[in-house]
């Protein structure tokens, strides 16, 4: 059967979640399940001189308060361990937990959680990026010689990790150049926001423990559970009912050892479940806010010669999984373009703010839309049209990368010229116009692993490490495994978000799920369906090797008529050998690079497989008042070979939505003292189905080597890494000025327009 062959897509999970009978985490009862509360930190930076539990224990109903005195004595973190379970001697951002209680209802946890006596010393806050990075600025963390890293993070004060990529002489390159154009733009942070709010429940019996979860991560929350509270591996299990969304919010290990503790502590089943004011403050895994400075030298032909960038990334307070975010900002800054030099350094900086973490494409959004803005603003500086000049410079198949890599067959052009060709007979209004940019995204190779068995029925369980936040890969896997054995995907169950049965996987992180786990899976029904040759081959008296299976039989090739029901060979297998299947993923080895391309190299330098699309926005303005409304998005994807359409469709459509946000509406507004003045959806503005605009979608299919199954690539994060430079360039064109600060709100819109110096922030020499 050809891929483009394959059937109907159908959602596994799809009744239960359209129907509301689907189970998540907060519809969990046990019998005599306690209710979990934390007790957060006062102030965003401050030294604990006093803190005493013992009046909340005391209290009728609570049967347990701890704190850090009460569980193992662990630093983690992921590259610096930097960390705590609960805030030992410092606090170091609004949201981090002291203390946390477990009573009989919600209600008596509130009363243990006033009773808790903590006594502060205030610390000096540190909130400004480069004053953090200031000589003699106060460190948020005073010890930061002494706390365990991996010996590649370049750290120094309040600089977590650096790092650099090179290529050429870029001061060589620039000073010969016939334009030079600089500019800067700054990025607020912002928020993953899935529906469902983060749920825990945990449970032991005897010296295991099981923790249901919303997690995308459960070999993640599995092993930082082991790691802090001090178990092995077989005393916990992590098991994800079904996950109301993520968007990489839930990656990583947030709160699992906290209500795993309390439980054990109380002797109880345990449940914690975040109110949405706690959802905004509390998790370690928030849209990093940045700022950016970027230089391009350009000829008067329009060829970039040379590059160079400085990027401030805001860590937060905690190292979460962003040690290798300053290299993906740097080569979003560089950009999928052509150019002979280049310079970017990249600095991740701690401050008294939430931990930012893996928030779909963590840097990408940010990082395109200041690049994409830029490249509008160097088009103009040598009166070239911004299509004709992204057609000049984007790299195709062959060429050279940003730090050296040799690109092998990929489709940016292709998708560049799809986009706007499918923008083009759009009608433009009063204060209206078309956004061009263009995005790439990386692929990641992780190691992964599956089982599958037939059943004497002719159906067929596929065991996965995989984990289904809501997109749709997960399920795709049943697709796999159906046109390899030739049989219904209905008749494919499976198993999987249970660290007690499936092998070892990075979860729904890194758009890596069809990439690594679908190679594994599919490597199991290849296994399968060679001994349903062979058992076949003996029916039909034929070579193994010339034995097709479809429509739920075997046949010799070329011969349909001449077939054995699968479902008899599986019966047949069932009373003597099984038809099973076991496989890992072939981990692929990213490319080799030129010494010195990368400095502070965190892995992310060379790009396995990498995502290419191009997004043209057509946005309205009204002029009065600053606010935009996206009306169209026109997307074309390189992702590989696509195997699901409706999900690679629903993948698109809602990361251009999400970009929307993020354009527009969604940034986190801090006070001078590191706390959030917008945590709630009231006055954090996600959009809604009302604000969609009209998305239409086309693929570059390439049977990508070095890839995932059938030569697919990824497409979670990609989606949402080109729409909002497409609206900030859309938007200048009417404004006349481009907008420095995302979000693009109607305020700062209004006011870039309105000032008279309002390229104070950008220049051409």
């Amino acid at each position: 059967m050809a891929v483009t062959d394959l059937p109907t897509f159908i959602r596994a999970d799809g009744p239960d979640k359209v129907t509301g009978s689907g189970r998540y985490t907060a519809d969990m009862t046990l019998t005599g399940m306690l209710v979990a509360k934390f007790k957060y930190s006062a102030h965003s930076h401050a030294r604990i001189t006093k803190l005493d539990v013992s009046a909340a224990r005391a209290i009728p109903g609570v049967f347990a308060v701890l704190t850090q005195e009460d569980v193992p004595d662990v630093h983690y973190t992921y590259g610096i361990a930097d960390r705590t379970l609960f805030a030992r001697d410092v606090v170091r951002f609004e949201g981090e937990v002291i203390a946390a209680v477990a009573a009989t209802t919600a209600e008596v946890a509130e009363q243990a959680l006033d009773a808790i006596v903590v006594e502060y010393e205030p610390l000096p806050v540190v909130t400004d990026l480069a004053a953090a990075l200031a000589d003699g600025a106060p460190l948020v963390h005073e010890n930061w010689e002494d706390l365990e890293a991996n010996d590649d993070i370049i750290r120094k004060g309040n600089l977590a990790t650096f790092s650099s990529i090179h290529k050429g002489d870029p001061d060589e390159a620039m000073a010969r150049a016939d334009h030079v154009v600089t500019s800067r733009y700054e990025a607020d942070a912002s928020h993953a926001l899935p529906i469902e709010p983060r749920a825990i429940v945990a449970q032991w019996e005897g010296d295991k423990v099981t923790i249901w979860t919303s997690t995308q991560v459960p070999y993640d929350a599995r092993d930082g559970v082991c790691e802090t509270l001090q178990l092995p591996a077989n005393r916990v299990r992590i098991i994800v009912p079904h996950l109301g969304g993520g968007f990489g919010g839930k990656c990583g290990f947030h709160f699992e050892a906290h209500i795993a503790a309390l439980a054990q502590a109380a002797a109880r089943p345990v449940k914690l479940v975040f109110s949405r004011y706690e959802e905004f403050i509390a998790p370690d895994r928030r849209r990093e806010g940045m700022i950016f400075d970027i230089t391009t030298g350009v000829m008067n032909d329009g060829t970039i010669v040379a590059r160079t960038g400085e990027i401030l990334v805001d860590n937060g307070a905690y190292l979460a999984d962003s040690a290798f975010f300053p290299q993906v900002a740097a080569m979003h800054i560089a950009g999928p373009y052509k150019m002979e030099a280049l310079r970017i350094d990249s600095s991740l900086v701690y401050t008294n703010k939430q931990p930012s973490g893996s928030v779909r494409a963590p840097t990408a959004p940010q990082g395109c839309w200041a690049l994409e803005s830029h490249t509008d603003e160097v088009a103009a500086a040598i009166g070239m049209d911004p299509v004709e000049f992204r057609r000049l410079n984007v790299v195709r198949t062959g060429d050279e990368g940003p730090v050296g890599q040799v690109y092998e067959e990929i489709g940016l052009a292709d998708c560049l010229d799809l986009a706007v060709e499918s923008a083009s007979t759009v009608e433009l209004g009063e204060n209206e116009a078309l956004g061009v940019a263009v995005g790439w995204w990386p692929s990641f190779a992780v190691p992964t692993g599956a089982f599958a068995k037939m059943h004497g029925d002719g159906s067929v369980q596929v065991i996965t490490g995989a984990q289904e936040c809501g997109t749709g890969s997960v399920m795709t896997l049943r697709m796999i495994v159906a046109d390899e054995l030739g049989i219904d995907q209905t008749d494919v169950q499976l198993v999987y978000q249970d660290t007690g049965a499936a092998p070892v996987g990075p979860g729904a992180t890194g758009s890596q799920t069809l990439f690594n786990h679908g190679r594994a899976v599919e490597t199991c029904a290849k296994q399968i369906s060679q001994q349903l040759r062979e058992l076949a081959a003996g029916h039909l008296e034929a070579a193994a090797d010339d034995i097709v299976l479809d429509g739920g039989n075997a046949h010799v090739a070329g011969t349909p008529s001449k077939s054995v029901p699968i479902v008899e060979l599986a019966g047949e297998a069932a009373g003597g050998d099984l038809l099973l299947g076991a496989a890992s993923a072939e981990v692929h080895e990213y490319p080799e690079l030129p010494s010195g391309a990368c400095v502070g190299d965190q892995g992310m330098g060379a790009w396995m497989a990498p995502q290419f699309s191009c997004h043209v926005a057509k946005v309205r303005l009204d002029p009065d008042t600053g606010v935009a409304r996206v009306l169209e998005v026109h997307t074309a994807h390189d992702s590989g070979t696509i195997l699901n359409p409706v999900g690679a469709h629903g993948q698109i459509e809602g990361g251009v939505l999400m970009g929307i946000g993020q354009a527009l509406t969604e940034g986190t507004k801090y006070d001078e003292d590191g706390k959030q003045m917008n945590a709630a959806l009231l006055e954090y503005k996600l959009q809604t189905i009302a604000d969609a605009p009209s998305i239409h979608t086309q693929f570059v299919e390439i049977d990508t080597p070095n890839a995932g199954p059938k030569g697919s690539k990824g497409l979670a994060e990609a989606p949402n890494v080109a729409t909002a430079g497409a609206i900030s360039n859309a938007l200048a064109k009417i404004a006349g000025t481009h907008i420095r600060q995302m979000p693009m709100t109607g305020e700062r819109v209004w006011e870039a327009m309105n000032t008279i110096d309002n390229g104070s922030e950008g220049g051409v020499a």
